[in-house]
């Protein structure tokens, strides 16, 4: 994410922007808390924007500070951690801006903490121009099946859900309830490495009668993924806890609908072409999957639209803003 933003900062010119990130074999705290302060003063930066909820308190210049999400609201353990949540509560108190990719985490910030009225920013992220509803010329989607080894059934793509926070188990769930129906043949894709939170999920699918249902990814090479959304029948991003959802756009922006949880992060960077279900109603996740592999087609190029309204153009026109108003 913050690589994108920069290139685009970076080639529009309206800011000058330099890179400072610290070597692979130093620490982050001893980086942020004593180089970083020094390069800003050696290079006479205007100020340090951090695309992480840490920043380096001391030293000149303005700070802008990143959060993310606020998970522990929402019962979630990842990225939870106490350093995490002392960041969050106490370092809008140093920064001069606070960027958050929703509106949605903006609410809990704002439940959580008091900011004054210009302090934090909603500013949401974008998604590359590589992710679109059409092969590049020359480019055969149909022939990744082969290599990945996966059926013609619908597929139901779930990248990274092998992460608990994911909810892969709403989505098992759901699609035993579409087989009950005797609705369609859908195949659950996984990709990421093994986790316990996968090995517990593989155990759930196969109670339900699910194991020839489901493949498992350990890695999805990069330049595939876009052409894996389009072949994809839906895209469910069911999350306990999201800041934004990028996988969301991502499926959107190749033209495949997403499920989605009401009243989640997920829910607005989708906006009206997102199917929200409660995902506390396997019922209610399982219309939501059928809805989208019947509608697919029909909303393949409406969604296409949405996701090029999140660009990382309007993105970085928002943080040009930002600095130039803490240098008025």
């Amino acid at each position: 994410m913050a690589s994108e933003l920069v290139d685009e900062l970076e080639r529009r010119g309206k800011l000058e922007v330099v890179r400072l990130e610290p070597d692979a074999n130093q620490s982050s705290r001893k980086w942020r808390a004593t180089v970083l302060p020094r390069a800003a003063r050696a290079q006479e930066l205007f100020g340090i924007h951090s695309f992480t909820s840490a920043f380096p308190i001391r030293g000149p210049g303005r700070r802008v500070q990143t959060i993310h999400e606020l998970p522990w609201l929402h019962g979630v353990a990842e990225n939870a951690d106490w350093r995490h949540k002392l960041w969050a509560r106490f370092g809008p108190l140093f920064a001069d801006r606070v960027v958050t990719g929703t509106e949605f985490v903006a609410r809990d910030l704002r439940a959580a903490g008091r900011f004054g009225k210009h302090k934090l920013v909603v500013c949401p992220w974008g998604v590359s121009d590589r992710f679109a509803d059409e092969p590049p010329a020359g480019v055969i989607d149909e022939a990744l099946l082969g290599h990945y080894r996966l059926p013609e059934d619908p597929l139901v793509l779930c990248p990274g859900a092998v992460r608990e926070k994911k909810n892969l188990a709403s989505v098992l769930r759901a699609v035993a309830e579409v087989k009950r129906r005797n609705g369609p043949r859908l195949h659950i894709v996984v990709s990421g490495s093994e986790t316990q939170s996968l090995r517990r999920d593989l155990g759930l699918a196969a109670k339900l009668g699910l194991s020839a249902n489901i493949s498992t990814l350990e890695t999805i090479e990069e330049e595939h993924l876009p052409a894996l959304y389009r072949l994809a029948a839906v895209v469910p991003v069911l999350s306990h806890s999201e800041g934004f959802g990028l996988v969301a756009l991502e499926a959107l922006a190749c033209g495949t609908p997403v499920v989605v949880p009401t009243d989640s992060a997920q829910a607005e960077v989708a906006g009206s072409f997102g199917i929200e279900v409660d995902v506390r109603d396997d019922n209610s996740v399982a219309d939501g999957l059928m809805r989208a592999t019947q509608e697919r087609e029909r909303l393949r190029f409406s969604l296409a639209v949405r996701a090029r309204e999140l660009s990382w153009t309007r993105c970085a026109e928002a943080i040009e803003e930002l600095w130039l108003e803490l240098d008025s």
